[in-house]
């Protein structure tokens, strides 16, 4: 009786034993049971698995969307127009030097000189005008690009503007630059160069300064100009007309364009003019 009992005992423990690991296999790992006694998916599956699923199609609050896909389109490939164009080495050297050379001409074009030309707008101040101060100067080097260019703030009362020769008029004064700072920046310019231009003395004192008589070349005292008016004074106007052919002072004055206009009568003149003077 007692190992009857003892087998039977061996049984149901064994049976017990066997649906216990039989549950084990059947529930999946890290899930929660069910009312079956079955694990279900957690909140964080169930929410994951929507996002890969996509939307339920039975659920009518949660339809459906089918988005169309774009087709690929293929076209076939040019080598004429998509392929870079072969260069010979000759030809990127040649393209290398030429872009050099146009970086360095305007520089060398529009820059400083060894002549400069310079022209000065003046107003009248005191009574009626008659005395001059300096309203505007301009530079420009040999090939009569223009360098420097300012409007002057006056240091006294002005009387007279002169507008119809100047073209000056009080906004342009308004917002000059002060006096000393022209001053200087002309003095910096003038420093061992050929001063060129029409009358220098009225120019130079105007601004305070002197220049050498061996480095100016003024075309109202070069002899060879003066024939044109028989010994006496030419004008600018006179002189641009007679050997230039150009047509300047119509109106209101433009210091650039005087400048400009002595300038190239020098660089006309200049070897008869330079040869003269070493003699």
């Amino acid at each position: 009786m007692i190992s009857e009992n003892n087998s039977k005992a061996k049984n149901q423990s064994a049976k017990s034993n066997k649906s216990v690991m039989d549950a084990k296999k059947e529930t999946p790992v890290g899930k929660t049971k069910g009312d079956n006694g079955l694990r279900k998916p957690g909140s964080n599956w169930e929410r994951f698995k929507n996002i890969l699923d996509g939307p339920d199609p039975k659920n009518s609050d949660n339809p459906v969307v089918k988005v169309k896909r774009a087709k690929r389109t293929y076209r076939p490939f040019n080598p004429e127009t998509e392929c870079e164009p072969q260069v010979s080495q000759v030809q990127k050297q040649q393209e290398i030097t030429s872009t050099t050379a146009e970086k360095k001409k305007p520089s060398a074009y529009t820059g400083l000189t060894k002549a400069i030309g310079i022209d000065c707008e003046m107003v009248g101040i005191g009574n009626g005008g008659v005395d001059s101060m300096i309203a505007r100067v301009s530079i420009v080097n040999k090939n009569g690009f223009c360098v420097y260019d300012k409007y002057v703030k006056p240091t006294e009362e002005v009387t007279d503007f002169r507008t119809a020769v100047s073209g000056i008029r009080p906004h342009h004064l308004a917002k000059g630059e002060y006096f000393k700072v022209v001053q200087k920046e002309v003095a910096d310019i003038l420093k061992g160069r050929i001063l060129v231009g029409h009358a220098l003395h009225n120019d130079l004192a105007v601004l305070f300064l002197s220049h050498p008589k061996k480095s100016q070349r003024d075309t109202s005292r070069y002899k060879f100009f003066k024939k044109i008016t028989k010994g006496n004074t030419p004008s600018l106007k006179k002189l641009a007309s007679e050997l230039l052919g150009i047509d300047i002072q119509s109106g209101e004055h433009n210091s650039i364009e005087d400048a400009r206009a002595a300038m190239q009568l020098y660089q006309l003149y200049k070897r008869k003019w330079e040869l003269e003077i070493k003699k």
